[in-house]
């Protein structure tokens, strides 16, 4: 496995991208994206498609996996449609199992950068299951055995990663959130993470915020900066610690996001960002 672990500043997102998939993530990819966040959920995600364009990336140009960070799923059956990674009545370890070899083959590769536990069993509760507690041992293993560099968990609440993060040997690098402006785009999770050394991934920075980026002072900001509203967005979030996803199918918007990382808000501005629910 390469002894290479750069993380990026920003990841390519490939949910709801269908048959799309392979196009995008090529064309993600020749805009200069290297972080590529996928699951082998095929309800919401076509990892195959990545991987396909992942050999044609690995065949015509001078790119390399060892520069690449892939980062995957394992998700649950109440996640998952019909089209299993796994045999759905096996234990909850060897469907991780099941599932990470699936992920290896779609993604042509024979290690991934970060594995991640794409939501606890109970979304909405405020405690783990046992199964959360077997999946997580199931990737140490996978990690230990050198087949992850990092682990993560995704869809989480403050109380279930506390619990998570206080018991488990092999602690979450990465939580990945749908990042809302009206909770102050998950600033208590956000805090532990900055507290405990962990890296938060937001996604549907626009999407899940749309009325908050409507607001006459962040289209000012944005004009004021010579930014589009996504850069402002993007850029806020890279300033507070945060990975962003972005998931556009837009070439000038996958150019206008990367150009995002040269460029920097006033301390000022980004308080501003962060409690524009409260304006």
């Amino acid at each position: 496995m390469s002894k290479k672990y750069r993380i990026p500043a920003i990841l390519y997102g490939t949910a709801w991208k269908e048959d799309n998939t392979e196009n995008l993530v090529m064309l993600a990819v020749k805009q200069g994206f290297r972080g590529i966040d996928t699951a082998n959920q095929r309800k919401h995600y076509f990892e195959e498609g990545v991987g396909m364009a992942l050999q044609q990336i690995y065949d015509n140009t001078e790119i390399k996996r060892e520069s690449l960070f892939l980062q995957t799923k394992y998700t649950y059956v109440h996640g998952q449609d019909h089209r299993l990674p796994y045999d759905d009545k096996a234990d909850v370890a060897t469907q991780v199992e099941q599932s990470f070899k699936s992920s290896l083959k779609h993604l042509g590769t024979d290690y991934i950068d970060s594995y991640v536990l794409h939501g606890p069993e109970l979304m909405h509760g405020l405690t783990l299951t046992d199964n959360d507690w077997l999946a997580w041992q199931a990737m140490e293993k996978l990690q230990q055995s050198g087949l992850v560099k990092y682990l993560g968990v995704s869809n989480v609440n403050h109380k279930q990663l506390e619990l998570l993060y206080t018991n488990v040997k092999i602690k979450p690098k990465f939580v990945q959130n749908r990042c809302f402006a009206q909770m102050l785009w998950d600033k208590q999770i956000r805090n532990f993470c900055l507290n405990n050394k962990i890296i938060y991934q937001g996604f549907s920075l626009l999407t899940a915020n749309q009325n908050y980026l409507q607001h006459h002072i962040i289209q000012d900001m944005a004009k004021e900066n010579n930014m589009t509203v996504a850069q402002l967005i993007l850029n806020f979030a890279i300033h507070i610690g945060m990975l962003p996803l972005t998931g556009t199918t837009n070439e000038k918007h996958m150019q206008q996001d990367l150009a995002t990382l040269n460029s920097n808000l006033s301390d000022e501005q980004v308080v501003t960002i962060e409690n524009i629910v409260n304006l």
